[in-house]
């Protein structure tokens, strides 16, 4: 025997719930106009399209068991739904569905346990389902919620849908004010921040711990207000592309932690504050190709430190602010020369491979973009990958640019030393160039001297000069021919004789150095 109503009345629309509850069968109180059936008027439908959100709980708790051989549910379309709907602590054994119904209270769902819920092109003030599970899917798309939505350490096995979806953060003054329900769907200036008391940070959407199993289709998300996700886990993906998120001098995104097989900020995700993913581990690819990243009154747009992903895609249309990468493990690279800011922070970086077609001088460049200055292992990283696929060229000019980043870094005497070293030797990874400066003094020797001959110092015997092996004496740090000590430039000629002993020395150094790897010119 069906049990008889808890309320002592019900509108007609409630009785239509009240008695296909029992089925699962669709109860649709929609006009068929568009214009008419747009939830944000819902407020205005009347009592003919009205359902206490109470009705809604009640039945969903039991107060109308199913009927033999029926799967009971609760499917409403086009319902003004008053009240505070409160399903907090439940275990629903049945499913929720309701499409373009406007509720102006808060959703709660907090602590339960559901077979499914779906909310498909719903106005909603308030949504809450903090520590849920759902054995299923929780559909929000096409949906407006006005004051934030909660799903901070909620389980879900099936997929969590938010495409389309627009998210407001909640109302600083705590309640469903006119002025703020009448303003949700618009961007909030500056000034209005200020006047509310807002923080930088206004969270949309509040997931730290979220556990989505069969992914999260969120594209085409409009939320004015930052998306909070730290240690969630999307054990099928994250899907934002073409999703706009707003939260300008805070964080567009705060998912430090955050675990995934493979997020997509792409195909036009427009992000105005800060997305930050320090620490997270992405197991397939993490995405930002064409997407659009600023970060005003924020002075980093993109903080991807402490990573590790198999593949990162970071070609994005724009980015403004600066990049930080420091300390992170990347599978695969894939990048473009202009897909960097001016500040781009790389130490402790670490890279398997790199694509995109970049030069060798766009790398340089993209190295030497560090707001902290010169920093070793970002260079000794990209020579190693050159020298790894085999281009050992490219490594060592990778190598001789991180010396004479390093110079600048130095005192008076150390940077003196370096250019001299850099001249010569290029710091010993271009070891050639010694022979071209040897080559070079020798021949101005050989024609100083032969113009200019020097004296001979002992005359107890006769000898022939030669301007030659002279020179190549002088240059040679240890006396071969014996021509050093048996003549005596004259004149102006003997401080050309002393820069070139001088100039022996120094590039006897530099190509000792160079060969006991002291300038490590193999280095990685």
């Amino acid at each position: 025997m069906r049990r008889s109503r808890p309320f002592r009345r019900l509108t007609a629309a409630e009785r239509r719930v009240w008695d296909a509850y029992p089925s699962g069968a669709w109860v649709d109180l929609r006009s068929g106009d568009p214009g008419a059936d747009d939830p944000a008027k819902g407020a205005s439908w009347g009592r003919a399209r009205t359902v206490r959100a109470e009705v809604i709980a009640a039945l969903m708790l039991g107060a109308n068991p199913p009927e033999p051989g029926q799967v009971a549910g609760l499917r409403l379309a086009g319902a003004h739904v008053p009240g505070n709907l409160d399903l907090s602590d439940a275990a629903l054994t049945t499913k929720l569905h309701l499409l373009n119904c406007h509720l102006p209270g808060i959703v709660s769902l907090t602590d339960t346990t559901a077979k499914g819920v779906r909310f498909r092109g719903c106005d909603i003030y308030r949504l809450r389902a903090a520590r849920c599970t759902i054995d299923g899917m929780l559909e929000l798309d096409d949906c407006t919620i006005r004051a934030g939505l909660r799903l901070d350490n909620a389980h879900i096995t099936g997929q969590l849908r938010l495409a389309r979806t627009v998210l407001h953060p909640p109302d600083p003054d705590g309640g469903a004010s006119e002025s703020y329900l009448e303003n949700a769907r618009r961007p909030f200036t500056d000034a209005e921040k200020r006047e509310r008391g807002w923080d930088q940070n206004q969270w949309a959407l509040w997931a730290g711990g979220l556990t989505v199993d069969g992914g999260a289709f969120c594209r085409d998300l409009r939320a004015q207000g930052g998306l909070r996700m730290i240690g969630a886990r999307f054990n099928s993906g994250l899907y934002l592309q073409r999703a706009v998120i707003e939260n300008e001098g805070g964080h567009a995104v705060y998912a430090d932690h955050l675990q995934a097989s493979s997020i997509e900020f792409s195909g036009g995700f427009t992000a105005v504050g800060t997305v930050r993913l320090r620490g997270a581990r992405v197991g397939g690819v993490l995405s930002f190709d064409k997407a659009v990243l600023s970060a005003p009154g924020s002075e980093r747009c993109l903080h991807l430190s402490h990573m590790q992903v198999d593949e990162l895609i970071l070609r994005p249309t724009s980015m403004s602010g600066e990049v930080n990468l420091g300390y992170s493990r990347i599978g695969v690279l894939l990048d473009a020369a202009g897909s960097y800011p001016a500040a781009v922070r790389l130490n402790g970086f670490t890279v398997e491979s790199l694509r995109g077609g970049m030069t060798l001088a766009d790398r340089l460049s993209w190295l030497a973009r560090d707001p902290e200055g010169y920093r070793p292992h970002p260079y000794e990283q990209l020579a190693t990958w050159y020298r790894r696929i085999g281009h050992d060229q490219e490594a060592r000019a990778v190598l001789l640019a991180k010396q004479r980043a390093r110079r600048a870094t130095l005192g008076v005497a150390g940077r003196t030393g370096g250019y001299v070293l850099d001249v010569a030797v290029g710091y010993g990874h271009r070891a050639w160039l010694a022979g071209v400066w040897f080559g070079l003094l020798l021949v101005a020797g050989t024609v100083v001297f032969t113009l200019y001959p020097p004296s001979q110092v002992g005359l107890d015997e006769r000898r022939v000069f030669h301007a030659f092996p002279y020179t190549l004496d002088l240059l040679v740090p240890v006396s071969v021919f014996e021509q050093r000590a048996a003549w005596e430039p004259v004149g102006w000629t003997q401080w050309l004789a002393n820069v070139l002993i001088a100039s022996g020395w120094i590039l006897a150094t530099a190509l000792i150095a160079g060969a006991t790897r002291v300038l490590r010119p193999q280095a990685g």
